[in-house]
């Protein structure tokens, strides 16, 4: 019990840090400081970074040969396309709608574990998604935000095709989180990812005028390696090594409530009844689809 209690807290850590990840990203690359394609590599640099720094300090783990292909490819679907769409979407629509978009991800992680894994869907579980994107669509149309936007269109398209890689890596790293330590899995993850980014953000990257920063440039630059990146990829893992992963991609939907909280104490956005019916049903969803009840599977 006390363990699936620490990964459902980690999980809702991971949902405020890329929940505040939206507004900090959107005003690093809207202000020009950093580009999109600069930023992936920034992130992907900073986490390989730490992670391996950070395995200096435990017992290394022997990776059998085969996994490494594994780790490739969640790598690719998780790291090198995910980024890659999420920022670029995220350059060209607002924070709100990027945020709402992503919980898309639920839908399709239940569907896939159901496929690949083999997890059971049961009622409990689909009433909870079905809650969760209510009041995600109540967000999509009531949610607004004063962030300037681009192009919405290709925006959104962006972020939901990055929902759907990952989605994917959810998929391919729910054995491999089991099999080894997350920071065995995690360097070696960005060490493919760093491999995959270089030859796409190394010239934006190099461009980056550091000393133009200001005290809030840095720190939402800081943020978004280490906290948006290092402790999000750091606690997924640990959450999906003692929950399901339809579990895991469901507390997707708490993204948009906490993304909205914060714009609304940012001054980019406000807070009604709607907004908080709408934060009611997903938390609803979420506390359904999480609960440690096994009732039968549809047949």
């Amino acid at each position: 019990m006390k363990s699936r209690s620490l990964a459902l807290v980690a999980l809702f850590m991971v949902q405020l840090l890329y929940a505040l990840n939206y507004t900090f990203a959107k005003f690093v690359m809207n202000e020009g400081y950093v580009k999109p394609m600069g930023l992936v590599f920034a992130r992907v640099l900073g986490a390989v970074i730490l992670f391996w720094l950070l395995g200096l300090f435990y017992k290394s783990e022997k990776v059998d040969r085969k996994d490494y292909l594994k780790f490739f490819y969640a790598a690719v679907c998780g790291v090198g396309i995910n980024m890659v769409f999420f920022l670029k979407g995220l350059e060209y629509t607002s924070p709100v709608h990027a945020s709402v978009i992503m919980t898309s991800s639920p839908i399709i992680i239940l569907l896939m574990s159901s496929f690949f894994l083999k997890e059971k869907i049961t009622r409990l579980k689909i009433v909870g998604v079905i809650l969760g994107c209510i009041g995600a669509i109540v967000l999509t149309v009531y949610g607004k935000s004063e962030r300037a936007a681009d192009n919405i269109l290709l925006g959104n398209l962006f972020i939901f095709l990055n929902a759907v890689f990952y989605s994917i890596y959810i998929i391919l790293i729910k054995k491999l989180t089991v099999k080894y330590h997350p920071f065995t899995f995690m360097k070696w993850l960005f060490l493919f990812g760093i491999l995959l980014v270089t030859p796409l953000g190394i010239t934006e990257f190099s461009e980056v005028d550091w000393q133009n920063f200001t005290p809030y440039v840095s720190f939402s630059v800081i943020f978004i390696v280490v906290g948006a990146t290092f402790g999000t990829y750091v606690l997924n893992p640990l959450a999906l090594s003692r929950l399901k992963a339809s579990t895991v991609g469901t507390f997707i939907y708490i993204q948009p409530v906490l993304a909205g909280i914060f714009a609304m104490l940012m001054g980019v956005d406000s807070i009604g009844i709607v907004k908080i019916s709408a934060a009611l049903l997903i938390f609803a969803g979420v506390y359904l689809v999480s609960y440690n009840q096994q009732p039968k599977p549809i047949t």
